[in-house]
């Protein structure tokens, strides 16, 4: 059966018609293509992402090292450690004479002043040996005096011997002459001849006797009692024995507060230069820094420092450094280590510092052992010659 041409065209015409019509979209799809390349082409050179971002990246990297190397110019000048502590003068109380002890005049952690008493000793013992020691002062007194008046005699005793050896040599030359003569007997002259030798020896022996008298009164027969050795023996046995005494009772020796106290009973014996009690200075305190050694390097005596306090928080005091010690304090230690044999591992020492500080009325009390922070100020400012 034959179809007509038009049949025939109809199937064409709807399989034309499927056909995929172009998409909208890329008809505008070109153009912003074409815009983005003429805006890129517009747009400043620095406001291109190609350049900008390693422009920023750069200038961050100058940014940061400007910062970093301004730091590290402007530091350097202050070193610091917490490893530091209030240090006070202290010493155990004790005297060196024994006794027992009488009465206790403080109490636990009271305040005292330089020459307060703060016990005292059973003083009977040493009174006795001062009025025995006076006793002994007096008699010495009295013996000096006495051989200054021996000394005195025997010089008259001399001069009556000089007299009596004169009229015996004189006597003795007659009788040498008459005996030639043959006036008188040869025992009459033996007899005046033996009384003069007598006379003589006896003169020279109380002459000895002076002389050993005033080496017994120290070569000056003149000298005032309170010069001659033996007084000043006997005087110091006074001073000695009134030391004790004094020594009996036991005073301050500084201000400070007192610790250990009930270690100290009334009644209890107390051996000498055994340890009473304690006592810490309220006036003499230091702060004791430990630097590290790489820290130390421009730290000198009479830099400022700025003390801080863990027990009072906020509160700042000023000090100053006093010394810098000449060794670390491993080198005082017992037992310094031993770093010739074996493994070794090097570790940075601390040098201990001691640090006045400034204190005024008001502040609070600093006691020995409170943990501090120390800043010091060396005055020392980083050059680019440091680096170099």
């Amino acid at each position: 059966m034959s179809k007509s041409p038009t049949a025939l065209r109809r199937p064409a015409a709807r399989i034309a018609d499927k056909a995929p019509e172009p998409d909208d979209r890329d008809k505008d799809a070109a153009p912003p293509q074409q815009t983005g390349d003429a805006d890129a082409a517009r747009r400043p050179w620095w406001k291109s992402r190609r350049i900008l971002r390693p422009v920023l990246m750069g200038g961050g990297l100058v940014l940061v090292l400007l910062v970093g190397g301004f730091m590290w110019l402007g530091g350097g000048r202050y070193v610091s450690t917490d490893d530091a502590y209030v240090r006070a003068a202290k010493l155990l109380v004790s005297t060196d004479v024994p006794g027992i002890v009488s009465t206790i005049e403080v109490k636990e952690g009271q305040s005292v002043k330089q020459g307060q008493v703060l016990f005292r000793l059973d003083p009977r013992q040493y009174e006795i040996a001062v009025a025995g020691a006076k006793a002994q002062l007096s008699q010495t007194a009295l013996s000096i005096d006495a051989m200054k008046q021996d000394y005195q005699r025997m010089l008259s005793d001399i001069q009556a011997q000089q007299a009596q050896v004169d009229q015996a040599e004189a006597q003795y030359r007659r009788y040498a002459a008459l005996v030639k003569g043959g006036s008188i007997s040869q025992s009459t002259y033996d007899d005046a001849r033996f009384k003069y030798e007598a006379a003589r020896q006896t003169l020279a022996s109380e002459r000895q006797q002076a002389q050993a008298q005033v080496a017994r009164l120290d070569g000056n027969p003149d000298i005032a009692v309170t010069d001659h050795p033996q007084y000043q023996q006997a005087k110091a046995q006074v001073d000695e024995a009134q030391r004790q005494l004094d020594h009996s009772i036991v005073r301050a020796p500084f201000d400070g507060i007192v610790s250990k106290v009930d270690t100290l009973q009334p009644g209890m014996y107390l051996a000498p230069n055994a340890a009473a009690m304690a006592l810490v200075s309220t006036d003499q305190l230091w702060i004791e820094a430990n630097m590290k050694e790489t820290d130390l390097t421009w730290v000198k005596p009479g830099d400022p420092v700025s003390v801080s306090v863990d027990t009072y928080p906020g509160r700042v005091w000023v000090g100053t450094v006093d010394t810098v010690s000449p060794a670390s304090g491993a080198e005082f230690s017992v037992l310094p280590a031993q770093n010739a044999s074996g493994n070794w591992v090097k570790v940075v020492q601390r040098i201990p510092l001691r640090i006045v500080v400034d204190r005024k009325a008001g502040d609070p009390a600093l006691r020995a052992g409170m943990s501090v922070i120390v800043d010091v100020d060396t005055g020392h400012r980083r050059t680019l010659s440091d680096i170099l």
